[in-house]
């Protein structure tokens, strides 16, 4: 089955871009698809590997801050080539 998820991380502190850095750069790292804008992060791939990426990576990057929010959205299917048809 085919996911697509998107994430918005909030440090919720002072230095908060080292964090969010850190976490962006781990999931390129992955072999799945992944595209950002300035307001979130998507991911795009098999639901099996989306969300054991997401279980490692999510719990690292909240060992590396003091508080925080994670925002996600997962669809069920691959979204990636999306175009508006209006």
């Amino acid at each position: 089955m085919k996911i697509s998820v998107e994430l918005t991380l909030t440090p919720l502190q002072n230095d908060f871009e080292p964090a969010i850095i850190h976490f962006i750069k781990k999931l390129r790292a992955s072999n799945l698809k992944v595209l950002e804008n300035p307001l979130s992060t998507q991911i795009y791939g098999s639901y099996d590997e989306v969300m054991q990426l997401l279980n490692t990576e999510i719990k690292e990057v909240f060992q590396l801050i003091d508080k925080g929010l994670l925002y996600m959205k997962i669809i069920k299917s691959d979204r990636h080539d999306y175009e508006p048809h209006f």
